[in-house]
């Protein structure tokens, strides 16, 4: 099966390894880029958060050295296990989406606790409002933002025209929505409909239903799941 891996560059290249083991044709052609912004490091907090592996993309490592032995609650583990390959000592998972993450939070912590939340500049949820009734007290920094690309690669256009891709991957509802207004403006969406469009969550699913596609979702939010409507 030959399919189309939107995700940012270097999550894109670990999918396209774990499709080609699988002994699927990945085509990476990435809806958005990664890009640092500056940013300050609150003081007296007692854990990080973060819902993107992103994060440690666009961070120097110097930077969070001096959070290193605070606790870190990941949104799942992949990106907690790109935070104890940065460097943090000690990291949870929650279950792959930000109600997770809220309710391992609320488990961990005390009432009052100040966390710093590592995030994106674009969020599918607030993770402050999910917790607050806790008590506990989310400090948020943007640390990067996902740029969308003017245009997908001509490849990957006329691969769409000519039916050649079979599934379109998808891991976030900004991206899908980003990669909708690619095909739209190419004149493509008929074209891009007839693939399978997998997605990591209902959620991730929603902007492709809106616009009259058929998209797929796994009961639960993870790539080993989305991988397995791989057939």
């Amino acid at each position: 099966m030959r399919v189309l891996v939107t995700r940012p560059l270097h999550d894109a290249e670990r999918t396209a390894q774990r499709l080609a083991a699988l002994g699927h044709d990945a085509v990476i052609d990435p809806v958005l880029l990664i890009e640092p912004v500056a940013f300050d490091l609150p003081e007296d907090t007692a854990a990080v958060t973060i819902t993107s592996a992103n994060v440690f993309r666009a961070v120097p490592q110097p930077l969070l050295a001096p959070l290193f032995k605070q606790p870190l609650f990941a949104v799942g583990a992949h990106s907690a296990a790109a935070a104890t390959a940065f460097g943090f000592q000690d990291t949870q998972a929650a279950g792959g989406d930000a109600y997770s993450l809220a309710r391992l939070l609320i488990d961990k912590l005390s009432f009052g606790a100040r966390v710093l939340y590592l995030a994106g500049a674009e969020r599918a949820h607030d993770l402050a409002a999910l917790v607050r009734s806790s008590g506990i007290e989310i400090e948020t920094r943007v640390v990067y933002r996902a740029v969308p690309i003017e245009r997908l690669q001509d490849k990957t256009l006329a691969r769409l025209a000519a039916g050649e891709i079979d599934a379109v991957l998808h891991y976030s509802a900004r991206s899908a929505g980003v990669f909708l207004r690619l095909v739209d403006e190419a004149g493509l969406r008929e074209a891009a409909s007839r693939a399978r469009h997998i997605c990591i969550s209902n959620a991730v699913a929603e902007p492709l239903e809106r616009a009259g596609f058929a998209p797929e979702a796994p009961p639960r939010p993870s790539e080993d799941a989305l991988f397995s409507l791989l057939s």
